[in-house]
């Protein structure tokens, strides 16, 4: 009742004041972390690198923004002339209590052995904001040779189909990154012949991406269809699935060349990925980490 009769021109001071509050709880924040990762056996100096530097950013997420943080880490078992081969891929990232704009300064590596393990020990700062409210819960599986749910997986062979199911509660806008080994990010959607710089979304249906079958009628000619291929015994490879309620359009990316996708380097993307983010608080991303093997 105070509220509701209160003056207009106190109700406009309350309101106000609201929305500045809200825009300083979204403005990004300087943040640094360390973490020294102490790798198994079988894991190699770069994966080390990737895993601590990730388990850094976590770190700092966590003591600006509160503990509740999220990892994924996916094994490989091969088989090679009956022994057994294993390989530890992790990555992390925060998606509850903050999030991680964008590396501000070059990460800082201390790489020692003990025993034969790799010690990695690594310091980055970065720009990083709180998550106010719960966000977009879209749904985002990678599925491997095959368009349906169950075929979801993040473990890859030489040749492998790649397809993207996604829906989302909310109409808005879709663009989706593979960055390589290379340091390249691909953008694989919107597709290389699509009309526009984003793919349009509608809420409630279930998309399946990079597939000429799923796709609707009018749609089925510009599909570009994807495999995952490598020349190492194993490579991992990161999706970026990049959606908002907010119209947007993808990097400025150039051609790749034949029968690849437009492409620009990950530095470049990780520019225009934290830019986009800092202006659209709306804006979710949601990586996933892809392993493919021989």
């Amino acid at each position: 009742m105070l509220i509701f009769n209160a003056p207009r021109r106190s109700v406009c001071i309350i309101l106000l004041s609201l929305f500045f509050v809200n825009l300083s709880a979204q403005k990004p924040v300087k943040i640094c972390g360390e973490y020294t990762y102490i790798a198994p056996e079988n894991v190699s100096l770069e994966q080390a690198r990737q895993v601590a530097l990730d388990r850094a950013k976590i770190e700092a997420l966590a003591e600006k923004f509160g503990t509740t943080v999220s990892q994924s880490n996916s094994t490989v078992v091969e088989n090679k002339n009956g022994a057994s081969d294993i390989r530890l891929f992790s990555f992390g990232g925060s998606e509850v209590k903050g999030e991680w704009i964008e590396t501000t300064q070059e990460p800082k590596y201390d790489i020692s052995y003990a025993q034969g393990t790799i010690v990695v020990k690594v310091s980055v700062c970065g720009n990083a904001r709180a998550i106010v409210g719960a966000g977009i819960d879209f749904t985002a599986k990678v599925l491997r040779n095959g368009t349906e749910a169950k075929f979801e997986s993040d473990n890859f062979k030489d040749g492998d189909a790649l397809y993207l199911l996604f829906r989302s509660p909310t109409d808005g806008y879709l663009t989706v990154y593979l960055v390589d080994d290379s340091q390249t990010a691909y953008c694989l959607l919107p597709y290389m012949n699509a009309p526009s710089g984003s793919t349009r979304i509608k809420s409630g249906k279930e998309y399946v991406f990079f597939s000429q079958q799923n796709a609707d009628k009018d749609e089925a000619a510009i599909v570009d269809e994807y495999e995952l291929t490598t020349g190492k015994s194993a490579e991992n490879n990161f999706l970026y699935v990049i959606f908002s309620p907010n119209e947007f359009t993808k990097a400025n990316d150039k051609t790749g060349g034949e029968a690849l996708p437009r492409q620009l380097s990950l530095a470049d993307f990780q520019q225009w990925l934290a830019k986009n983010r800092t202006r659209d608080k709306d804006m979710k991303v949601e990586t996933k980490g892809l392993t493919v093997t021989k």
